[in-house]
C-alpha cells in the first residue's frame, strides 16, 4: 500500500473558489480528530500484508486546512497511524498548510516532528489577488513564512493560481519569480476555475468579477512551464513540478495507480479494483464512527472504468500512457480504440507516441484533460 491520506475538514475562511468539504466552525475540531483517529483503527487491516510492499510510505495531510490543527493533534494522528500500520522506515509525511499559521515558532516545531514535507497554500504574491480569492493570509505572511520555512525544510511544495482576472503575463510572471526567489524544490499550479455553488461563481454573476479567460489561463500556462524548466524543474505532472528528487511521493503514487487509504470526511480511498468514499458531513461522519461504522460507499470499477482512469492519469504525467499495457491489461478493443481515437490528435502534434508510450507534446500539454476525455471508452458492456 502506498500511502495514507487525511482529511482535515477545517478552515478558517472560505476561499471563494473553493468547492472541497470543509467547515469554517472550529467547534467539533477536537471531537473530529477522536474520530479520524478511530477511523485509522478501524481500518487497520486494510492493504495489510507480510510483504514490504504493503508497508505504508506516505502520510498527507489534506483539507481543509491542516494547519489549523496543534502540533499535537498532528503527532497524535501520525502516531495513530505508526501505531495500526506497518510503515517504511523514512515516509513522506506531508502537511498542507497556510502561511497565516506558519509562524515561525510553529515552523520550528513542525521542523522537530515527524513531518518532512510542507505544502504551503501561497496562490499569489499580490495582495489585490489575495483579496479576490478570500484568502486567509496576506502578501506579506507568504513571504514571511517562506523566508523561515526554507530554514529548517528542505521539501517545500508551493501552490500558485494562473487564470486570475485581471493577472497580466507580467505579474505572472513576477509571481513565478517570487517563488523562485526562495529555492523551493517543488511548485503545484493551477488554473483558476469556477465551480459551481462557489462564491467565485455568484461575484462572476453578478458582475463583481470578470469570467476567467481560457486564453489567458493557456498564456500563463506556457510562461510557468518555460520559466520552470529554464530553472531545472521537471514537469512530471499537468500541474506539478519538482527538482529532480523533490517530486510529491504521495501523489506520484495515485497518478501511477498505487493503493491508499484515505480517512476523515469526503476522503477516497483506492485498492486496485474498488474506489470508496467516506460522506462529505462532518454531523453524520462523527455519528456513524462513533457507532464503530465506517460512513463510506464504494464501487466495483469495470474494465472501462480502469482504463478511462489510467488514460487520463497517464497522459498528465511524465510516464505517458503504455500502448502495450492497454493491450495486455484491456484487451485487444481498448488497444484498437484508443490508437483510433489518439490519431487526429497526432496529425495535429498534440500527443506524441515514443517507444510505444503515448504522450502530450508541448503544444498539448495545456489541452491534457480535454483530449483525454475523448480517448475515454464509453461503449463498455462490464
Amino acid at each position: 500500500m502506498s500511502g495514507i491520506y487525511i482529511h482535515i475538514p477545517f478552515c478558517k475562511q472560505a476561499c471563494n473558489y473553493c468547492d472541497f468539504h470543509f467547515s469554517t466552525s472550529m467547534k467539533k475540531k477536537d471531537e473530529m480528530v477522536l474520530a479520524i483517529a478511530k477511523e485509522i483503527r478501524l481500518r487497520k487491516n486494510e492493504g495489510q500484508n507480510k510483504d514490504e510492499l504493503s508497508k505504508v510510505e506516505t502520510i498527507y495531510f489534506g483539507g481543509g486546512t491542516p494547519s489549523v490543527l496543534s502540533l499535537d493533534e498532528i503527532n497524535f494522528l501520525i502516531e495513530t497511524v505508526y501505531t495500526n500500520y506497518a510503515v517504511v522506515d523514512n515516509p513522506e509525511i506531508t502537511l498542507e498548510a497556510n502561511p497565516d499559521d506558519l509562524s515561525e515558532e510553529r515552523i520550528i516545531a513542525f521542523s522537530k516532528s515527524k513531518i518532512n514535507r510542507l505544502s504551503i497554500g501561497v496562490q499569489s504574491f499580490f495582495e489585490d489577488d489575495l483579496k479576490m480569492m478570500n484568502r486567509a493570509h496576506n502578501s506579506e505572511e507568504a513571504i514571511k513564512c517562506l523566508a523561515v520555512a526554507t530554514k529548517y525544510f528542505d521539501n517545500i511544495s508551493l501552490d500558485l493560481i494562473y487564470g486570475v482576472p485581471g493577472m497580466t503575463n507580467d505579474k505572472w510572471q513576477q509571481n513565478i519569480e517570487t517563488a523562485l526567489s526562495f529555492g523551493i524544490p517543488h511548485i503545484s499550479s493551477y488554473a483558476l476555475t469556477v465551480e459551481p455553488k462557489t462564491a467565485l461563481k455568484k461575484l462572476i454573476e453578478i458582475g463583481q468579477v470578470a469570467e476567467p479567460s481560457d486564453v489567458v489561463a493557456q498564456e500563463h500556462f506556457m510562461i510557468l512551464v518555460d520559466t520552470l524548466e529554464k530553472n531545472n524543474f521537471i514537469h512530471y505532472e499537468l500541474s506539478n513540478f519538482g527538482k529532480e528528487n523533490y517530486f510529491s511521493k504521495n501523489n506520484s503514487s495515485y497518478w501511477l495507480g498505487n493503493k491508499y487509504i484515505g480517512v476523515g470526511p469526503s476522503a477516497h480511498s483506492y485498492d486496485g479494483k474498488s474506489r470508496s468514499w467516506n460522506i462529505a458531513n462532518n454531523g453524520l461522519y462523527l455519528k456513524s464512527i462513533q457507532n464503530d461504522a465506517l460512513p463510506s460507499e464504494a464501487e466495483i470499477l469495470s474494465t472501462a472504468d480502469r482504463y478511462n482512469e489510467y488514460v487520463m492519469t497517464g497522459l498528465r504525467t511524465i510516464w505517458g500512457v503504455s500502448l502495450k499495457r492497454i493491450e495486455s491489461e484491456f484487451g485487444t478493443v481498448y488497444f484498437e480504440y484508443i490508437h483510433k481515437q489518439a490519431h487526429k490528435y497526432l496529425t495535429d502534434e498534440l500527443l506524441v507516441v515514443e517507444d510505444d508510450i503515448l504522450k502530450p507534446t508541448k503544444k498539448g500539454k495545456f489541452l491534457t484533460d480535454g483530449i483525454a476525455s475523448d480517448l475515454f471508452y464509453l461503449d463498455s458492456n462490464d
